[in-house]
């Protein structure tokens, strides 16, 4: 049976490749339904009223002709899975890499990414993120402009390639969790509207309207698509695009229902099921079991981890990072997972946030010190690796994998890459593509930005720039600070105390004075510290007498009698031996 809620059409046709439509039949709520039977591959889409005007299916699986042509049938069952023994990975002691797979090989494809899989087992990652691959408009895109979600965008490689990699990760001994946005659709090509009441036309948010939740079929839209990802492609989990963005008033949180539907097929499957919100709420709520009042998602992003981070190893104190320029911002998002958890956030000129309850494990706050976001919606989406210095990148890696969250690492971190991550766009409207790179000059022009160094969206170059240079790994100090990630991810395997999820094993503290960048840090875990020099002199600090140096940063980091002398610029793990 073919169905399509379509509840502002008053007559419904599917529209199939020889060009003979045939009538749908109402059904209640606004659905519509017939019994026509697709083969495999074939192009249908429906015409509304009486329009001749052939639209994609809302729930369509492959777009061969992009956004604005038919769907094609798909048959997710067709696919002869290899991944039987396969039983998922928990988050917990994980380690997620974010990816997006245009831009992560040359091919920028499914299959091409499954070649470099290799790499990302040997260095220890146990989940693997994918940006969204839902159809949008155009060639390249980060997919978070998205308005075909059940569609896997077709220059990746379609659904069948999506199988493919999910299939082959799991051979590796990876967890997929897909990237979804449920807060908006993209400004090109959407065309759910003219089907039925989508979207809020008096509420937005900072992309578009809202998505209408108050609508039954709309719910269930989000509902059907995210069991799609775990049941028809085997995905492991998925990450929860803005989850602030999704203005909710039901007595049940859509978040709440995404997890008992999630926690509902895990039990049948026999494999953990991942959801992860990003938020910017700094609100626990989100990953407290329901007993206790919460929505039950498995894990939340803590971007206040990111701030004091990025701060302490960059002395960068502009916009939103000006709160994180206190002594106390990284011991206390280390011990506490917020810094904003009711204190006055500058930035937002209001309280902001709440603590998370010492009862949470650790790990269900994801961490890191670079992201899509971060560097992308950077005026020149410039990384780290391009402003610090070597030394400064290892301590940034010594601070991400000894985090007491669940650490990420984004694409070419774990080597330093050269290479920018820049925000690029394809729209196929002129109009639109030049709204788009005129809007994103002005923004950062408001911000002081000198407008000349923020690239064009549109720009081919922009999104050739932004891919991963395979031959950087293999070389210098990009090879030595691959390893050092390597030796990072083995040891936080090897030692209990780093991947213990009480907060109570956990202390920081911290020394230095008004500059940022210049200070010292010991963070505990349990019987290990996490020392850190970032001031521009040696020193030493005391470690009690049966504490070797697990792991260091740099080669000249060593003993002194009953300290450790940590030239500047450096990082080491110290405790017990065994």
């Amino acid at each position: 049976m073919i169905e399509v809620w379509a509840p502002r059409a008053d007559r419904v046709r599917l529209h199939r490749e020889d060009g003979s439509p045939s009538e749908l039949v109402a059904a209640a709520d606004g659905w519509w339904r017939t019994d026509a039977v697709l083969r495999p591959g074939e192009e249908y889409g429906f015409l509304l009223g009486d329009a001749d005007a052939v639209r994609p299916d809302p729930r369509g699986r492959r777009l061969p002709h992009g956004v604005h042509g038919p769907s094609a049938w798909f048959d997710p069952h067709a696919h002869v899975w290899t991944d039987d023994a396969w039983t998922g990975r928990p988050l917990a002691g994980g380690v997620v890499y974010e990816l997006h797979i245009g831009t992560f090989t040359p091919d920028g494809t499914l299959d091409a990414a499954i070649g470099r899989l290799g790499h990302l087992s040997d260095l220890g990652i146990t989940h693997v993120e994918l940006l969204p691959v839902n159809g949008f408009n155009g060639t390249w895109n980060w997919g978070y402009d998205g308005v075909a979600w059940y569609a896997v965008h077709e220059a990746y490689g379609g659904p069948a390639a999506y199988q493919r990699f999910v299939d082959a990760a799991h051979a590796a001994g990876l967890a997929v969790i897909q990237d979804v946005v449920y807060n908006h659709l993209g400004p090109s090509g959407n065309r759910l509207p003219e089907f039925g009441p989508y979207l809020r036309d008096e509420s937005s948010n900072t992309w578009g309207l809202s998505v209408d939740l108050d609508q039954d079929a709309v719910r269930a839209y989000i509902v059907d698509n995210a069991m799609m990802w775990l049941r028809d492609y085997h995905v492991d989990g998925l990450r929860l695009d803005a989850v602030h963005a999704l203005h909710d008033e039901r007595p049940v949180h859509i978040l709440r229902e995404l997890a008992e539907a999630a926690d509902a097929l895990s039990a049948h499957l026999g494999r953990p099921l991942t959801l992860i919100a990003e938020s910017d709420l700094n609100d626990p709520t989100l990953i407290l079991p329901r007993e206790a009042g919460g929505y039950g998602l498995t894990a939340q992003w803590s971007d206040d981890w990111h701030h004091a981070a990025h701060v302490a190893l960059t002395g960068e104190t502009a916009g939103y990072y000006a709160d994180f320029a206190a002594l106390d911002a990284l011991p206390k998002v280390w011990t506490g997972g917020f810094f904003h958890d009711g204190t006055v956030s500058s930035f937002r000129g209001r309280p902001h946030g709440a603590p998370v309850p010492a009862e949470v494990p650790m790990w269900r706050l994801v961490t890191f010190a670079q992201d899509h976001d971060q560097i992308g919606n950077r005026a020149a989406g410039d990384r780290l690796s391009q402003t610090l210095s070597y030394d400064r990148l290892a301590v940034a890696a010594m601070l991400t994998l000894t985090s007491p969250g669940t650490p990420m690492l984004f694409q070419g971190e774990e080597w330093g890459a050269r290479t920018p991550w820049q925000f690029f766009t394809s729209h196929p409207e002129p109009e639109l593509g030049r709204a788009t790179a005129e809007g994103r000059k002005a923004e950062f022009g408001r911000m002081g930005w000198d407008e000349s160094v923020v690239p064009d969206p549109q720009d081919p170059e922009t999104f050739r720039r932004s891919h991963l240079d395979w031959d950087e790994p293999t070389t210098g100090d990009h090879a030595r600070l691959l390893a050092l990630y390597r030796a990072l991810i083995r040891l936080r395997r090897e030692r209990p105390d780093l991947t213990d999820p009480r907060s109570t094993s956990l202390s920081a503290d911290a020394e230095g004075g008004e500059d940022a960048a210049h200070r010292l840090f010991r963070l505990r875990r349990g019987a290990l510290e996490v020392l850190v020099n970032l001031s521009a002199e040696p020193v030493e600090l005391a470690v009690p007498a049966d504490a070797d140096i697990l792991l260091a940063t740099r080669d000249d980091v060593r003993r002194a009698g009953a300290a450790v002398l940590l030239p500047a610029d450096t990082a080491a793990i110290v405790g017990p031996s065994r």
